[in-house]
């Protein structure tokens, strides 16, 4: 993504009133940043969406990319008439031909089926033969920013931010969140819970309670 990751631990220590890192370490920051950067993406997994090409497994079976956390979406063959692929209940292509997993393979794919349970893994039908491929989009792993070395200011971080630009202020906040957490037993517990409350707000994990008190018609 655009948005350095410096630029939000800019924002961070400034608020803290620690530009120096005397009270919370640039690496320390870093870490919270990883940290917040992983739940983002395990709450929203269209944060750290990515559309790609997969080159796929002859069968049915198939498995993301390792960098791939969740399947989103199968969109299109990328060869021959790069025909659209269409999701499906796998108990529907059960029911109707129990043997499918089996059928020879296509270069050409009309269905995908996807279990939830097993976000990493997917199926298509017909099975495909070597040298298919698709259109798909995914939910990857964040990339960690790396740690400055000991002593280093937030000028040191390099690197950019992991998931979309738009939700960068809500991972400063995860971050002010985790460092007044630091200091739970002072005056700073107030803190830690609001900036957390922020967090989640701006997610949209509390969507349903702010939709519930809007006005309506």
């Amino acid at each position: 993504m655009t948005t350095s990751a410096q630029s939000i631990i800019r924002s961070v220590v400034t608020t803290l009133q620690d530009p120096q890192a005397v009270r919370w370490t640039t690496a320390e920051l870093i870490r919270y940043m990883n940290d917040g950067q992983r739940d983002i993406a395990l709450v929203r997994p269209d944060a750290t969406s990515t559309q790609a090409t997969l080159a796929l497994s002859a069968g049915a079976r198939q498995v993301l990319p390792p960098v791939g956390a969740k399947l989103l979406e199968v969109i299109r063959n990328t060869t021959g008439s790069q025909r659209a692929i269409r999701l499906t209940s796998r108990l529907i292509l059960d029911a109707h031909n129990p043997d499918w997993y089996s059928k020879a393979g296509a270069s050409e794919l009309r269905h995908y089926t996807f279990d939830a349970r097993e976000p990493r893994i997917f199926y298509v039908y017909p099975p495909a033969s070597a040298g298919a491929s698709v259109e798909m989009v995914y939910s990857a792993y964040p990339e960690d920013i790396s740690e400055p070395a000991d002593g280093a200011l937030y000028t040191a971080v390099i690197g950019n931010l992991a998931v979309q630009d738009i939700y960068a202020n809500a991972l400063a906040n995860y971050i002010l969140y985790r460092a007044f957490s630091k200091d739970s037993e002072t005056v700073n517990a107030a803190s830690a819970t609001a900036y957390y409350q922020l967090y989640q707000s701006m997610l949209g994990i509390e969507l349903s309670g702010t939709t519930g008190v809007a006005p309506k018609d």
